[in-house]
């Protein structure tokens, strides 16, 4: 099992074929790909769980202010804000996921599920739904192994990063593991789950990495909140049983396919989008001065 599964249509055939929940074949694969027993797997998920809490968490109680300045405690200001525009639940998730994507911009302890770039989203998500729906955090591991399994095979089939396919790779896979994950912790269908994830994709589809100053900052921390809020929907609209009509697999090949046509500016270079602006350039330039050391003239000294 070198790889797990070349596509969903393979991976939702074992699954008839052998009766297997849908999170099986990927404990399988884990544990024969790190040699490891079952229980070392569930312990590992485990511990990448307790730091997703821990990552949003800190994100809502901590100082968030990154050394850019670029990002200064949104998430707690989301959080405090007298004007509500969302339900409770929903502002909820989005202060999650703003908070545990504000503590890896400052270089706090994160879970890259699927990348750091993304790294707030699935705990925004997994979170909310487990408070939401009072799941134990038993049935959430099996929801992050489903999650694997998703980013695996669209790793296969397009591209997990935002230096090849765009943002729509970092945290529109993120959001499609997260619909994914929340579909079947809801006991959905494995024709839901895939829809939910296939439904994720058509929405993220074409998102550019325009990162200012090249930093994993401004826009990702808000895309992050936003992807979140997208994962809710697709899952939502998939348990009800709406055909996305484009499969899963075409999809995920979509996916590829904008990624390679897209221009190299618009994938984590900072040259194009948000960071060609003029006040990214103007914040580029001042973040360049700031990090820049002076080193003392060995010449002088001598």
């Amino acid at each position: 099992m070198s790889l797990l599964f070349t596509d969903f249509v393979s991976w939702q055939q074992r699954c008839a074929r052998t009766g297997e929940a849908l999170w099986q074949p990927v404990l399988t694969y884990e544990m024969e790909q790190k040699g490891r027993s079952e229980a070392d797997i569930w312990d590992g998920l485990q511990r990448a769980y307790d730091v997703m809490r821990d990552a949003v968490h800190t994100g809502l109680t901590e100082d968030m202010t990154s050394r850019s300045g670029m990002i200064n405690n949104g998430a707690k200001k989301v959080a405090a804000s007298p004007v509500t525009v969302l339900s409770p639940e929903f502002k909820q998730l989005v202060t999650r996921a703003l908070g545990a994507k504000e503590v890896n911009s400052c270089m706090g302890r994160v879970v890259a599920a699927p990348t750091a770039g993304a790294s707030g989203i699935l705990p925004g998500v997994l979170v909310t739904l487990q408070d939401l729906h009072g799941l134990d955090d038993r049935r959430i591991l099996e929801g992050l192994l489903i999650a694997a399994g998703i980013a695996l095979i669209i790793e296969q089939n397009a591209s997990l990063a935002g230096a090849v396919g765009g943002c729509q790779a970092e945290t529109g896979s993120a959001a499609a593991m997260g619909a994914g994950a929340i579909v079947y912790c809801l006991s959905g269908s494995v024709d839901q789950v895939l829809a939910a994830v296939a439904i994720t994709i058509q929405c993220m589809l074409g998102l550019v990495c325009d990162p200012v100053a090249g930093l994993v900052e401004v826009p990702c921390v808000v895309r992050n909140a936003s992807a979140a809020a997208i994962a809710f929907s697709s899952a939502q609209i998939a348990i009800a049983g709406v055909d996305p009509v484009i499969p899963v697999d075409q999809c995920v090949q979509a996916l590829g396919e904008v990624g390679e046509s897209m221009e190299t500016r618009y994938k984590e270079t900072a040259l194009g989008g948000l960071a060609n602006t003029t006040r990214a350039r103007q914040i580029e330039q001042k973040v360049l001065i700031q990090d820049i050391q002076i080193l003392p003239d060995e010449a002088a000294e001598a």
